[in-house]
């Protein structure tokens, strides 16, 4: 799918039983999935990284069953954002980066996705902030980092001046209970590290279809305002990265399809377009 050069959209895994004969080759073997996939789009969220951390064979395989210029973001192992929220968690965060380094110029931004923390969790953001400064000064810099909160009144200047700092870019998502991206884009400037990084994820509680083979949902309107939002923003970055979740409306292909159907529909920005 043609994007402007510096715009990478896929979508967040790959290896869905319910793409066969949808998007891949009905009796394709999971092994040559990525390799299927590296033929339709230029980038792909690793959602696996989550709960496991991959074998060094494993992360080989994905290096050499792509593409040049094919792009592999990750989250970051739910044992660091989740369960141990930053804390004595260095040992976990060196072997996750050791293994990743293998992918060498497809590595992309690496996904600090933090769940919602109700107050038992923390009182305040503030709270949150003691243990986020001193884990965004540990991070090397040698790797990009992309940062997700789920607590909407956490969104401020502050926050995002504070990962500016550290140049860790700002994650704008498109789930029910999170602001709109035209909402944050009218009071703040959100780019934060040189990239963009969006993430159209949905309602996982929606329940709307058993089979990740076809569009639950029209979000054509939610996304026209969205495009609008990201292409000024994509235009001041080095590069916007862009994923759909099965979650979003029933087939991350069939969305990804339509979001680059109405990318090219919308009025220019004066963005440069690329193969």
């Amino acid at each position: 799918m043609a994007f402007p050069p510096n715009v990478y959209v896929g979508t967040s895994g790959w290896t869905y039983p319910d793409w066969l004969g949808s998007l891949y080759p009905a009796e394709s073997k999971p092994r040559d999935l990525i390799q299927h996939y590296a033929r339709y789009f230029r980038a792909v969220e690793i959602e696996s990284t989550y709960s496991t951390i991959p074998a060094r064979a494993v992360v080989t395989g994905w290096k050499e069953n792509t593409p040049p210029g094919f792009i592999f973001a990750a989250q970051v192992p739910g044992v660091i954002t989740h369960q141990k929220v930053m804390k004595d968690c260095q040992r976990e965060l060196t072997t996750f980066l050791n293994s990743m380094e293998l992918l060498g110029d497809r590595l992309g931004p690496l996904l600090l996705q933090f769940p919602y923390f109700n107050r038992n969790a923390f009182t305040s953001r503030a709270q949150f902030d003691k243990l986020l400064l001193p884990f965004l000064k540990t991070l090397p810099k040698e790797f990009k980092f992309a940062l997700e909160i789920r607590n909407k009144n956490w969104i401020s200047w502050d926050f995002l001046e504070m990962l500016r700092d550290h140049s860790v870019a700002f994650v704008v998502v498109a789930q029910a209970w999170m602001p709109s991206i035209d909402v944050l884009a009218r009071a703040l400037d959100l780019l934060c590290g040189d990239f963009l990084y969006a993430r159209f994820i949905g309602d996982r509680k929606e329940g709307k279809t058993q089979r990740w083979n076809h569009l639950t949902e029209d979000k054509t309107s939610e996304l026209i305002v969205w495009i609008e939002e990201l292409k000024k923003i994509a235009e001041r970055a080095s590069r916007a990265y862009i994923f759909f979740s099965n979650h979003y409306a029933g087939f991350a292909p069939g969305s990804v399809t339509l979001f680059h159907d109405l990318w090219h529909k919308a009025p220019k920005s004066g963005e440069h377009e690329g193969a």
